[in-house]
């Protein structure tokens, strides 16, 4: 038996799951707001209930919105600002008596899509979420690759490379980021990013029904968005060669991407041809909990 743990912003799902990936059982809890303590107690509550339903213990995953310093063994760059500086693993393993497993979301995303979503049977799986924000998560032989800083996948804060002058807008030097940088492909490629380039105070899922509907400056702004994640990517692809690249996130669910990104990225990979896939996620929100599930594969 499997527990995944999707550690969110707003709410703590886990999900159990059988040994062939059957879900069994799920639920949830609304996330303790900027309360450590609460977080921890919440996890706790949510494993102590799957279990006594299920009848049975099970290994713990969890995917949390940052991760865990090699060196140190804290969370680091979490945008649950509570979990900073914590010593998560460690405080989790003594609660529930056993080992935990935590990694990035991201990464739980990239792993589920490699078991058995989109990227099943794929050697390598570079999974994305364009939405609030813009991560990524790199599963090699269904197992996820965090790396010696365990910042493998974090191409959001990667420069949006081959700036352009689109519709007459120079992309250089690019919007501040958060990160302390300016022109991070986040700045461009999530949906408050595209909501800016777009600039009359719509979100973008109200950009990408106008766009549906017709209306000009919608689908001027999608195009605009679809050259760029295209560049974006084809830098991607040139670095990892994935067989296939999944899309997660609110903005994974613009279908025209799938046409549209492959179509343009050629002009930017190093190569007489790219089979690399772009394909949409199978499991939607479920993926990062499934992932989390996974990592004790």
């Amino acid at each position: 038996m499997r527990i995944g743990i999707d550690l969110g912003g707003t709410k703590i799902e886990a999900i159990m799951l059988a040994a062939d990936g059957q879900e069994l059982a799920r639920v949830r809890q609304a996330t303790p707001q900027g309360d450590y303590a609460g977080t921890l107690k919440t996890i706790v509550d949510l494993v102590t209930q799957l279990e006594t339903n299920i009848g049975q213990t099970a290994s713990v995953g969890i995917g949390i919105p940052g991760t865990v310093s090699p060196q140190t063994g804290l969370i680091k760059n979490a945008n649950s600002t509570c979990l900073i500086g914590q010593p998560l693993g460690k405080d989790l393993d003594t609660a529930l008596g056993r080992p935990v497993r935590l990694t990035n979301d991201a990464n739980c995303f990239a792993v589920s899509e490699a078991h058995d979503g989109a990227g099943q049977g794929k050697d390598v799986v570079f999974g994305v979420i364009v939405g609030t924000g813009v991560g990524g998560g790199i599963a090699l032989n269904g197992q996820a690759l965090t790396g010696p800083n365990a910042i493998a996948g974090e191409w959001g804060h990667n420069p949006l490379p081959w700036p352009q002058v689109l519709d007459g807008n120079d992309e250089r030097p690019g919007p501040h980021c958060y990160c302390g940088q300016r022109g991070c492909v986040e700045t461009f490629l999530s949906g408050p990013g595209l909501a800016q380039d777009h600039g009359q105070n719509l979100s973008a899922e109200m950009i990408i029904e106008q766009a549906e509907n017709g209306n000009e400056a919608a689908l001027a702004a999608l195009t605009r968005y679809e050259h760029r994640l295209a560049r974006a990517l084809a830098t991607l692809i040139n670095v990892l060669d994935p067989d296939v690249i999944v899309l997660g996130g609110g903005l994974s669910n613009i279908d025209r991407l799938y046409t549209n990104v492959p179509k343009i990225w050629n002009a930017w990979v190093f190569s007489d041809c790219v089979t690399t896939k772009l394909l949409k996620n199978h499991h939607g929100d479920s993926s990062g909990v499934r992932g989390a599930a996974w990592l004790w594969d």
